[in-house]
């Protein structure tokens, strides 16, 4: 019995032996900016800040001084993201999963995958699990074909639906002029 048990015990564990390791392949790759981006006017902002005043001024006198500081963080990014240009980067599919810079994500963590739209950028969208759950990579249009060629190999193309916090920025989107 002993010697039954020894052999078992032999096949379940894994030696290494026999499996070869594919090496990594690029498919398909292109440099284009980090982020979408489109440089807000003279309108936008002063709406923006009115907006942004109001509200303040409602929340300094309903909770104090800490939420009007997040609203002057959030302006303060929403200027700078729109202000300074994005650097370009190299996005890369591979057959092991997709890279963007120097960052490695596996097929494994994949969901689904579509293509959107923001400002003048064409995006692919990747759902992923874990935090955040979406990527999103600017890509080039002519090659957008390919793209998805690509990545049906690997994970299906299906557009989720719009989450609450997505339809609340479409909303404040559309309210707020020159975007």
């Amino acid at each position: 019995m002993p010697a039954e048990e020894e052999k078992n015990k032999e096949e379940s564990t894994f030696k290494g032996e026999g499996v070869k390791q594919e090496p990594e392949k690029k498919i398909i790759s292109w440099v284009a900016p980090s982020r979408p981006f489109k440089r807000m006017n003279r309108e936008f902002w002063v709406t923006a800040i009115a907006m942004a005043a109001i509200v303040g001024l409602v929340l300094f006198f309903a909770e104090g001084f800490m939420p009007v500081i997040l609203i002057i963080s959030i302006i303060f990014l929403v200027y700078v993201m729109t202000t300074v240009e994005p650097g370009s980067i190299e996005y890369v599919i591979t057959n092991k999963g997709v890279k963007i810079g120097e960052k490695t994500f596996d097929w494994e963590v994949f969901v689904r995958f579509w293509f959107g739209r923001r400002f003048d950028s064409q995006l692919l969208i990747i759902q992923k699990y874990g935090i955040p759950d979406r990527l999103e990579l600017v890509i080039n249009s002519e090659q957008k074909e390919e793209i998805e060629t690509s990545l049906l190999k690997y994970i299906p193309k299906e557009k989720a639906s719009p989450s609450s916090l997505d339809k609340a920025a479409n909303w404040l989107t559309k309210k707020m002029p020159g975007v």
